[in-house]
């Protein structure tokens, strides 16, 4: 892989291992409102963040609270997790400063609310390695749209050709590549039932930041 200008990360299952602390809060969610869900639900909700789930649950599951009571108790659970507990994943800081130390622009987007982004990357110290650190909310989309991505691009002042897009969802993946990027599939433990498709979508596919970095700079 050669080394790009820009890096677009997600955050959740990409550069933290958050994504026990997002299932929990989802299923909380669910529970507190009696509903049924199918067993996939986590999948089909990563993409959407908060927002996009509150209109899912509402549209689709049946859940009669509203919309803007659902993304505020969502946000309540999340906080305290990000703020005290969610792990950054192996070799990510590593890997992040030695981009970094090349020039890179590192951003981030994320469907988390960037309330508990921020204070995640503030606590494991990695707020100011990033040019941009952005949520789905911010561009009033999310990432199964494919116009997120050239306007991420449009608002760090890169282009397409010069962005890696990274992510462990099958579906922002794919989405990313479909808008021109070049696309990086990472693995996370919660992506195993798809992790066979996302590794054909994706224009590389890494097990670790590790190996990002010896894909980028083969003579570090």
């Amino acid at each position: 892989m050669k080394k790009f200008q820009y890096y677009i990360f997600d955050f959740d299952g990409t550069l933290v291992d958050s994504m026990p602390a997002y299932c929990s809060t989802i299923l909380e969610i669910l529970e507190e409102n009696h509903v049924c869900y199918p067993s996939n639900i986590t999948d089909i909700t990563t993409p959407l963040g908060y927002i996009g789930a509150a209109k899912y649950f509402r549209e689709t599951l049946g859940v009669t609270r509203s919309e803007e009571a659902l993304i505020e108790r969502m946000y309540e659970l999340a906080y305290h997790k990000y703020r005290d507990d969610v792990p950054l994943k192996a070799d990510v800081e590593s890997c992040l400063r030695l981009l970094k130390a090349h020039g890179c622009s590192l951003n981030v987007l994320t469907a988390s609310p960037k309330k508990v982004v921020d204070v995640c990357l503030k606590r494991l110290g990695l707020y100011e390695l990033f040019d941009n650190v952005w949520s789905c909310e911010d561009f009033g989309t999310t990432k199964s749209d494919v116009r997120i991505y050239p306007a991420a691009v449009e608002r760090m002042g890169g282009t397409m050709e010069k962005t890696a897009f990274l992510d462990d969802n099958i579906g922002a993946v794919r989405t990313a590549k479909k808008a021109g990027l070049y696309t990086v599939g990472v693995y996370d433990r919660s992506g195993d039932s798809f992790r066979r498709e996302i590794m054909e979508e994706s224009d590389l596919y890494i097990n670790s930041f590790a190996e990002l970095s010896a894909s980028v700079f083969p003579q570090a």
